[in-house]
């Protein structure tokens, strides 16, 4: 999905055409939540796996789920209390139309891995969506479907994974009202290693260990750290940018859930990363490098580690700081 920034409407050149559809296809990216210092704020998207939705008309008003593919038959099937079945009938209100939809799911993201697996759904259902019927919704609005998805699977609307599958590359949503989304700069060489160890962490329970307060010397550490990341990246100031990322708030008390954790960064740092930390609420870690051949070195010391330091093996994705975001991918 190409933008030119995130003012403007979805310049997808698929959907430009006056052509009636009846199937649309939709594909939307993994992400890295909070990268770290940009709790709830700020994300990533991921270049390599993702959700995939395809939406087809129905006589039948209202939205139906009519298959799930890769999920173990763990996700709910009733398109209510699902991510993509619930932004999928959020983008049929904003429309105001009460057409029927048929929505088929598959879903290449690990379930509770700290990739945005919710996130992704929900994007890309509402990718699709809009694509079946034309609508070319401005992306906010876009954002804001995708964020009911969201809060169905995940009891409240985080924009730090939707808005990077939405937009691609890194992402900073501001709590504000209405919502906006800024894109910031990432130097070309940036590089992300993402390693995702076989094991689970839910995302409810990951927040439930946060508490709801933070000391003041945390917070001023972790926006000051916010303000550093940024001012880091516009500047391609490698330095500033190593030392920005750090989480005062989320790393801390989330940690202990990820065996191996600690071993897993220190191996991230000494093979050459600029820094490293839990994607999301985990169990993934990502690290940032500076190229291809740093982050290949970053990503098989992160691997040997999970494997000898916790027994568990691991899948290595390696993605360009500037990774795509969701896009149509077939219209018939």
């Amino acid at each position: 999905m190409a933008t030119q920034n995130s003012e403007e409407e979805v310049q997808d050149g698929a959907n430009s055409s006056s052509t009636p559809v009846k199937i649309c296809t939709a594909f939307s990216p993994g992400s890295i939540g909070n990268v770290a210092c940009g709790f709830d704020v700020m994300g990533m998207a991921l270049e390599g796996p993702g959700d995939e939705v395809t939406v087809r008309r129905s006589p039948l008003e209202g939205v139906r789920l009519v298959a799930i593919h890769g999920d173990g038959g763990r996700l709910p099937r009733e398109a209510g209390k699902n991510a993509a079945g619930a932004a999928a009938a959020a983008v049929l209100e904003e429309l105001g139309r009460e057409d029927g939809v048929e929505l088929e799911l598959r879903k290449g993201l690990p379930l509770a891995a700290g990739m945005g697996g919710s996130a992704a759904s929900a994007v890309a259902a509402a990718v699709a969506v809009d694509g079946l019927f034309g609508a070319d919704l401005p992306i906010h609005a876009l954002l804001r479907c995708a964020l009911a998805g969201e809060r169905v699977a995940a009891g409240d609307a985080h924009t730090d994974n939707a808005a990077p599958s939405l937009l691609g590359g890194l992402v900073l949503v501001p709590r504000w009202q209405p919502l906006r989304m800024v894109e910031l700069e990432v130097p070309r060489e940036l590089t992300v290693v993402h390693v995702h160890p076989h094991v689970e962490v839910e995302t409810a329970t990951a927040r439930r260990v946060l508490g709801d307060r933070v000391s003041l010397s945390d917070a001023t550490a972790q926006w000051g750290n916010t303000a550093a990341l940024v001012a880091g990246l516009q500047r391609e100031d490698w330095d500033l940018i190593a030392r920005a990322v750090e989480d005062r708030i989320a790393e801390p008390l989330r940690a202990s859930a990820v065996p191996g954790f600690h071993s897993v960064k220190e191996a991230a740092l000494e093979a050459g990363a600029l820094a490293a930390s839990l994607s999301g609420s985990g169990p993934s870690l990502f690290a940032l490098c500076r190229g291809k051949a740093s982050a290949r070195e970053v990503a098989r010391a992160m691997a040997r580690a999970f494997r000898e330091d916790a027994g568990l093996e691991s899948d290595i994705l390696i993605s360009p700081g500037r990774a795509p975001g969701a896009r149509v991918t077939e219209r018939s």
